[in-house]
């Protein structure tokens, strides 16, 4: 019988992409998601590429506990991938207690019942804002957790934190009957430190959609092309780096999708070699800001509008991935270019778009 996966956050960008994912290596995934961040857009753009009407969606709100207690007693669920968090760096700044409640207290439920109904797997959206202004680059694992720059990249800290110490004491105490009586088991936790995400999937079925102004530079730069947006602001050119802008490392969607699926496959084949555990994913190669707007303009023959805006609160200078540890464990690789990737999130925007 095909093992079912609870995906938290489901029906938004990179976890409508990780279902895609899941079902076509032959998984039962469950969508959870709030909708606070998302429509239905993607999940319908799930079950076109999937071919799957039945995909089992339940609109909750992760930091209900009742609600998320009641998923786990309504499906046998063998592992959760958690990605129901608020994500924008900026409006975390503003905004701090509404992230640091939402952010954990969803987290914290989704642990609660794992280990309440007998233990299961969980896989954890981190992020690499956990390194904060990195003295070394490119960050490994091992490299330390600086202070982070924002309460988002706090919350990304303390998640995984929280999913160490849940993973140790199920281990030690797991067997054990807690007070009510009832037995609880051992939850084993990877984490995903991924960079940033960009693109869409290749049947520009599913894609990055976001609400008001988005937070993200892509979602940006294809809303300025098509006539939404009329200008892209570039926060900061007068940062230590070649041509003064920001250095990321920008992974295809649809790469870290797939890095989901071997990463859960780990956890359910037995094949982790600690009960937690903690993978880079990215690609490798820092590009610019700067270098990505002009790599847009190129692979699509647009020009775009764009002027240089002031530093924006929260932002490090610069951040990629040493992914040795995920290629080599993991058996998993970044494949698609740049170039491919942003030639995607055209497609998607003119097909939103209706062009």
């Amino acid at each position: 019988m095909a093992k079912r996966v609870l995906v938290s956050g489901g029906a938004g960008y990179i976890g409508s992409h990780v279902t895609v994912e899941l079902i076509e290596a032959g998984y039962e995934v469950v969508v959870a998601d709030n909708m606070s961040n998302c429509d239905m857009t993607c999940f319908e753009g799930v079950k076109k590429i999937t071919g799957r009407e039945d995909i089992p969606f339940e609109q909750i709100d992760c930091c209900d506990a009742a609600a998320v207690e009641k998923l786990f007693t309504d499906y046998k669920i063998d592992a959760v991938i958690h990605f129901a968090a608020y994500k924008a760096v900026g409006e975390s700044v503003a905004e701090p207690i509404m992230y640091y409640r939402n952010n954990l207290v969803s987290f914290l439920n989704i642990l609660e019942s794992s280990k309440n109904h007998g233990g299961c797997n969980v896989l954890f959206s981190s992020s690499a804002t956990v390194y904060g202004e990195a003295e070394k680059l490119p960050v490994t694992e091992q490299t330390p957790r600086l202070p982070a720059t924002s309460p988002y990249g706090n919350t990304k800290q303390m998640c995984e934190d929280i999913l160490r110490d849940t993973v140790k004491a199920t281990a030690a105490y797991g067997a054990e009957v807690n007070a009510g009586a009832q037995q609880l088991g051992p939850v084993k936790g990877i984490a995903l430190r991924y960079f940033n995400p960009i693109g869409a999937h290749p049947s520009a079925l599913i894609g990055e959609l976001p609400r008001g102004v988005p937070n993200n530079l892509v979602p940006f730069i294809t809303q300025t092309a098509i006539g939404k947006r009329e200008c892209l602001s570039i926060f900061g050119n007068d940062y230590p780096t070649e041509d003064g802008t920001c250095l990321r490392d920008y992974i295809d969607v649809v790469d870290l999708a797939k890095a989901h699926v071997v990463a859960v496959s780990r956890m359910l084949d037995g094949k982790m070699k600690e009960d937690y555990e903690i993978f880079n994913i990215g690609t490798g190669r820092p590009v610019s800001v700067y270098e990505l707007v002009n790599a847009f303009e190129k692979v699509n023959g647009l020009k775009l509008n764009y002027k240089f805006a002031p530093r924006r609160p929260g932002d490090v200078v610069a951040i990629w991935a040493d992914t040795q540890l995920a290629n080599n464990e993991l058996g998993w690789k970044a494949e698609r270019s740049v170039e491919d990737t942003l030639a995607a999130a055209w497609a998607w925007e003119k097909r939103i778009a209706g062009k």
